[in-house]
């Protein structure tokens, strides 16, 4: 009786990730992600120093941008071990994309909100004013203007990333159509 052999074999398909943008990309979210994770965090700490309670928003974000920490950290494995691949890459994104959106919205309620909003109330009570000299006027000023600016660097750094997302999306699915050859 003749046996019958069967070999089966595997090809790997590659894919051409364009260097230039994938490294602008993870540079911009790497800022974003850590200033954000820095920001609330110390939101929170400035919060429970205060004897305050802890908007929802504060542990949100903390959480939203270690998760996209982890997301980089084997993002970045994956790049090392040429194995990065797009749809792992578009669902991923496509995650942090909703909830860093998320993040947005509520952040700019409280930040541009009708009613005592942030930055109203740096601008009215913060930003207008101008204090010098050794003083412990001087400190509390230069701490409500670090606050302040915190607030305008995370509403802002929450837009970069809401828009980096979509390019890692649709730069993910251009990369699987083979358009970066």
């Amino acid at each position: 009786m003749p046996t019958t052999e069967v070999v089966t074999v595997q090809r790997r398909r590659k894919y051409h990730w364009p260097e230039a943008q994938l490294n602008f990309w993870l540079l911009i979210i790497w800022v974003a992600a850590g200033l954000n994770l820095g920001v609330f965090a110390n939101f929170m700490t400035i919060q429970q120093q205060m004897n305050l309670g802890i908007p929802w928003l504060f542990p949100y974000m903390v959480t939203v941008s270690a998760l996209a920490i982890i997301f980089l950290i084997i993002f970045m494995i994956l790049i090392m071990q040429r194995q990065l691949l797009p749809g792992i890459v578009m669902v991923f994104s496509f995650i942090l994309f909703v909830l860093w959106l998320a993040g947005l919205i509520e952040t700019a309620i409280e930040f541009l909100g009708p009613n005592g909003g942030v930055n109203g109330n740096c601008n009215l009570y913060v930003l207008g004013q101008s204090y010098s000299g050794v003083s412990i006027d001087t400190l509390a000023y230069l701490e409500q203007k670090s606050i302040c600016q915190s607030w305008q660097a995370a509403f802002s750094f929450e837009i970069v990333g809401c828009v980096f997302f979509i390019w890692m999306i649709v730069m993910a699915s251009q990369v699987n159509r083979d358009q970066y050859e």
